[in-house]
C-alpha cells in the first residue's frame, strides 16, 4: 500500500475523530479552557482517551523492527526543555486560547468552509515563516 494512501486514510480518520469529538469547534475548545468561568470538561475525556491509547501502545509499537508502512521510526532525540521550547509552548497556548484552534483541528475545519480556520492557518503559516527567519537570523 502506498505511503500516500496510508497518510490520506490516517488523516481522514484523524479528521473524523476531531469532528466527532468536537475538537474542531472553537466554542467547545474555549469552553474547555475557561476553567474559571462556564467550564465544559467534556474534552478532558477526548484527551484522556488519547493519553490512554498512547500509554498502552507507544512502547509496544517501538519494539517492532520498523513501522508497518515506513522504513524506520522517526522519534525525536532532543529532550531539552529550553527557552525556545518554552516560548513556543507559551505562544501556542495563547493562540489556542484566543482562537480556539490548534493546527490539526484548524486544518480539519477547512473542510466545513468557514473563513475563521482559513485565517488561523494563514496566520500559522506566516508565524512559522517568521520563526524560521528569526532562527536563521540568530545563527
Amino acid at each position: 500500500m502506498s505511503r500516500h494512501i496510508v497518510a490520506l486514510v490516517t488523516g481522514v480518520i484523524f479528521g473524523l475523530g476531531l469532528a466527532v469529538s468536537q475538537m474542531m469547534n472553537p466554542e467547545k475548545v474555549l469552553a474547555f479552557l475557561d476553567v474559571t468561568g462556564d467550564w465544559d470538561p467534556s474534552l478532558a475525556f477526548v484527551m484522556g482517551g488519547a493519553v490512554a491509547v498512547t500509554l498502552l501502545s507507544f512502547r509496544r509499537v517501538l519494539r517492532l523492527p520498523k513501522p508497518l508502512f515506513g522504513e524506520r521510526f522517526e522519534v525525536p532525540s532532543n529532550d531539552a526543555i529550553d527557552g525556545p521550547l518554552l516560548a513556543g509552548a507559551i505562544i501556542f497556548g495563547i493562540g489556542w486560547g484566543v482562537a480556539g484552534y490548534c493546527p490539526g483541528p484548524a486544518i480539519a475545519s477547512l473542510t466545513i468552509g468557514s473563513v475563521e480556520p482559513a485565517i488561523f492557518i494563514g496566520a500559522f503559516i506566516v508565524g512559522n515563516f517568521l520563526a524560521i527567519r528569526w532562527q536563521a537570523f540568530r545563527e
